[in-house]
């Protein structure tokens, strides 16, 4: 039996690729590619008279797969439906690192699934709080509530926009440039930085559009995403090689740090770098880009 290393909140998470439960070779290989994490689906990617036969296969793979430093996050049921409840055993069971919540709308929706977590970590002597969780928000009223689901559990990594369902209740279609979603992407941005957790883009449904999808990710990483939720393995080293600081960022990250611990005894808070005004904030994200470029392997620096 595997045993998985203790889920970490604010570990690096560009891609989040789906795969469908109900398929054991699917399962069984998801680690190979490279993704951060895999999000193992028991909900749209199973049909319902598949669900009792997906968390048979969910829970051995669970048990006997080694993904290494890959994470590993399911998808249950909606809370709608008669099977969430025995989606959390069999995840919680199993050691998953963590629970995506379907159609997230509210700060009880949250507590709900929280609650019954809690109750199966107890029951299947699994470390209390260990099972963490995130939001995916795919309605108008979870997109206004992003704030308060975020905030409802000390459990929460992340949250993450599902642009299909989402596009659905708005009554549009994919846009070139996604306007059809900027403002609820925006507004769900907000809400995660000032909770302080992560977010997340949906999925580009056509992975045959590799322009397409590309112009996705780069707006995505301008505007201020953690990682993307992905589909193929034919989408990660884009994905990665995207979210990773550039060479001159962490040139001028390393420059902005040295500056600042050379100031940090005159008094001075506010003076320039390469001729650009700079003060705390400024060094404060520095320091995020090169843990960022440490996190993905491509910092050779000694800060």
């Amino acid at each position: 039996m595997i045993t998985r290393p203790i889920p970490q909140k604010t570990r690096l998470r560009r891609t989040m690729m789906f795969m469908n439960a109900q398929k054991p070779g699917l399962m069984k290989d998801a680690y190979i590619y490279g993704a951060d994490s895999i999000i193992l689906d028991l909900e749209d990617a199973v049909a319902e008279n598949q669900k009792d036969a997906a968390r048979f296969s969910l829970y051995h793979a669970l048990k006997n797969i080694d993904y290494g430093n890959t994470e590993v996050i399911v998808r249950i049921n909606g809370l709608d439906t008669p099977h969430w409840q025995e989606d959390i055993r069999c995840v919680v069971a199993g050691g998953a690192d963590g629970i995506r919540i379907a159609k997230c709308e509210s700060a009880d929706d949250v507590k709900q699934v929280e609650a019954h977590v809690l109750a199966a970590e107890k029951e299947f002597g699994v470390e209390e709080g260990r099972t963490l969780l995130m939001a995916a928000l795919e309605s108008p009223r979870g997109i206004m509530n992003a704030y308060e689901i975020v905030t409802a559990s000390e459990r929460m990594f992340g949250c993450a926009i599902s642009g299909g369902d989402f596009r659905k209740s708005m009554h549009v279609q994919i846009e070139k440039g996604g306007i059809e979603m900027l403002v609820a992407r925006g507004q769900m941005l907000l809400a995660a930085r000032a909770a302080g957790v992560q977010c997340f883009d949906t999925m580009y449904p056509n992975i045959d559009d590799i322009e397409g999808f590309q112009e996705e990710v780069i707006q995505n990483r301008k505007m201020g995403f953690d990682g993307k939720s992905i589909v193929s393995p034919k989408q990660i080293r884009f994905v990665h090689e995207t979210f990773a600081p550039t060479k001159k960022e962490i040139a001028y990250a390393e420059k902005l740090v040295r500056s600042f611990d050379e100031q940090a005894d005159s008094g001075v808070g506010v003076y320039t770098v390469d001729g650009k005004m700079v003060d705390i904030p400024f060094f404060e994200d520095a320091r995020r880009v090169i843990a960022l470029a440490k996190a993905c392997g491509i910092y050779q620096g000694d800060l």
